[in-house]
């Protein structure tokens, strides 16, 4: 059971919205970018002028594609969090069972353990 009241899950949850809201539009444009960025639509390889223009193109597609992959591992972090609340089991620790402090939720909305075990997972 959760100690958190309504007001507290309601703000959360808010929290969670927003976010989620912001990362979709994230994803959306970065996908658009690397759409609009298709081989078949950019500047022949040959064409580009040397070694270090290539490599720079190179860089920042990685670049596009590390930015999505982050925003969309976020996306599952909130998702599974908003499963937790539909289950009762949002502020409670997966790892010890300990309930996670308010003060941690608010500043990171989607954690699923309380800081000692998240530090030990960070470690292991």
């Amino acid at each position: 059971m959760t100690a958190l009241n309504r007001e507290q899950l309601a703000s959360l949850r808010a929290q969670l919205d927003a976010r989620e809201a912001q990362l979709r539009a994230e994803v959306l444009a970065l996908s658009q970018e690397a759409d609009e960025a298709t081989p078949t639509t950019r500047i022949p390889r040959e064409t580009v002028g040397d070694f270090g223009d290539q490599s720079e193109e190179r860089m920042r597609d990685a670049l596009r594609r590390a930015e999505r992959d982050r925003d969309i591992a976020e996306l599952r972090q909130i998702a599974d969090a908003k499963t937790r609340m539909d289950h009762d089991r949002y502020s409670e620790c997966v790892d010890c069972g300990q309930p996670i402090p308010l003060a941690r939720l608010q500043a990171q909305p989607f954690s699923e353990r309380c800081l000692a075990c998240q530090q030990r997972f960070e470690k292991s």
